[in-house]
């Protein structure tokens, strides 16, 4: 299969985090998804509560031996280990390629070793956080921060006087992703829960991504109750809608929010629910907050500027292979507005 695109790299991923693959998906480059029949993990392609563009192709993984594509990007450690080695040739292995790290080191938090060791890879890490923590061998490095857009017209009114978390399966990831630090903190402070699983808690259940936002911006603040992972979505997405985030001062977490300018971070939980109890009875507080969350958000995880990062780094991985050679410069991919073509070559 000849999938024509000729300026941008074509590179061929794995669904393994929509939310993440969508932002992505803002980047002027082709997105080969390979799929199964019955779609199991990694091989979900266009699927989910996402406004997929056009420039996200699912083509079946019994194709993609036959499928052209300029680069690979791994996003787990079942990309690199299994699938790679299920679905494509010896020859696409040789392709350059990007491993996108999207966790800190699970093991350890200081002596986890990376899964790639590979000189002659890149291995791409969402955070600086994890980026220091990761041992990542003899691979090199680059972070990518997040980027991402909300809809038009959310506006913030933090009208309801409760707060809200976001975090998928959290009755089954336990501690780490602060099971008992919700827990607690709902005994005391009006707070709903949002998310795959969430209703095992009495939570509001998995919302489509546009319905979240919109409901979003009527909570009083966002709540963050997770101990260990990478800077979530979420809370980007929750600043960007104006809400003040309250969380854990752990990870990326201490870069992001300022205490009393954006929101408030702390390691202990009593600290953060007296915080919370105070946004609650204050709406003003929380609406200059909300307003200072937004702006940082803009200015540090715009859309453009992560769009922009990921377009510099897949082109410049890219030309290591015969990319630099079968198409124009980036340049003009970059002006052009062209939508994809493609086409089956047999």
């Amino acid at each position: 299969m000849n999938l024509v695109e000729l300026s941008r790299p074509r590179v061929l991923t794995w669904h393994v985090h929509g939310s993440y693959l969508y932002y992505l998906a803002h980047t002027p480059c082709l997105f080969i998804l390979p799929v199964k029949e019955s779609r199991p993990e990694g091989y979900g392609g266009r699927g989910g509560n996402f406004a997929w563009p056009e420039n996200v192709v699912e083509v079946p993984a019994e194709e993609i031996p036959d499928t052209d594509f300029d680069l690979i990007l791994y996003q787990s450690k079942r990309n690199y280990v299994r699938d790679q080695f299920d679905i494509l040739t010896p020859g696409q292995r040789k392709l350059p390629r990007i491993f996108l790290e999207h966790d800190p080191g699970l093991a350890s938090p200081t002596d986890s070793r990376h899964v790639v060791d590979d000189p002659d890879a890149l291995l791409v890490h969402v955070t600086a956080f994890n980026d220091l923590m990761w041992d990542s061998g003899r691979t090199p490095t680059r972070v990518i921060e997040h980027g991402v857009t909300i809809p038009d017209g959310l506006v913030y009114s933090g009208e309801v006087a409760r707060g809200i978390s976001v975090v998928n399966n959290l009755p089954k990831r336990g501690r780490r992703l602060g099971l008992d630090v919700f827990e607690r903190v709902a005994e005391e402070v009006p707070i709903d829960l949002a998310g795959m699983g969430s209703e095992e808690l009495g939570g509001l259940g998995d919302i489509p991504h546009r319905e979240l936002l919109q409901r979003e911006v009527d909570y009083r603040f966002f709540f963050n109750p997770i101990r260990y992972t990478s800077l979530g979505l979420s809370v980007i997405e929750a600043m960007m809608a104006g809400l003040p985030v309250v969380g854990l001062g752990t990870t990326e977490m201490t870069t992001v929010i300022e205490n009393g300018v954006n929101g408030y971070v702390d390691t202990r939980v009593d600290r953060l629910i007296e915080h919370m109890q105070r946004l609650i009875a204050d709406p003003e507080e929380a609406a200059r907050l909300g307003e200072q969350a937004r702006i940082r958000a803009e200015e540090r995880f715009s859309i453009d500027r992560f769009a922009e990062d990921w377009l510099d780094t897949f082109e410049e991985v890219a030309s290591r292979g015969n990319y630099a050679n079968q198409f124009a410069p980036a340049s003009a991919g970059r002006a052009s507005n062209q939508t994809p073509a493609v086409k089956a070559s047999r």
